[in-house]
């Protein structure tokens, strides 16, 4: 009966000291990490300034379909997503007589207007500047019914 006890005794000290050698690794690995931490602070980082190169870099811009072909301006997103343009918007424009496909120019900036213009084929006459600050988006692109004529 003594032996039994015994073991008991020395399994019960072996689990103890186990985990208090554990609590003791980990204790020092804190105490290492505070030290570290008080050695050599955490670095502020500051926003570095922005690279007008990348201003505009990504354009938003929305598709309406002028002409009533159905489907015609999710089937032009597809497109436009694959030439690096951020569709977000598709549906129907005012009316459904847009002879010619037109882009709208809403952020003032006539360029990413021009781009997708030229990414389609639709000439610099048909791009239009219409600015308004109620608009979040960058272009739009109205299809007209000259849609086969643009490139897809």
């Amino acid at each position: 009966m003594m032996a039994k006890t015994s073991e008991k005794n020395t399994y019960t000290h072996l689990i103890l000291n186990t985990a208090i050698g554990f609590l003791g690794v980990l204790l020092l690995l804190l105490l290492i990490g505070l030290g570290s931490r008080l050695i050599y602070p955490t670095i502020i980082s500051e926003r570095s300034a922005p690279d007008p190169a990348l201003v505009s870099d990504v354009i938003q811009l929305e598709v309406l379909n002028g002409c009533g072909v159905p489907g015609i301006a999710t089937r032009y997103t597809g497109s436009l997503r694959e030439f690096g343009f951020d569709v977000v918007e598709t549906g129907n424009f005012d009316h459904f007589n847009v002879e010619n496909s037109i882009v709208i120019s809403r952020s003032g900036n006539i360029e990413n207007a021009q781009r997708v213009a030229q990414a389609l084929g639709i000439s610099e006459n048909r791009v239009i500047r219409e600015q308004s600050p109620e608009f979040y988006l960058d272009v739009t692109l109205v299809i007209g019914a000259d849609y086969e004529s643009l490139n897809l």
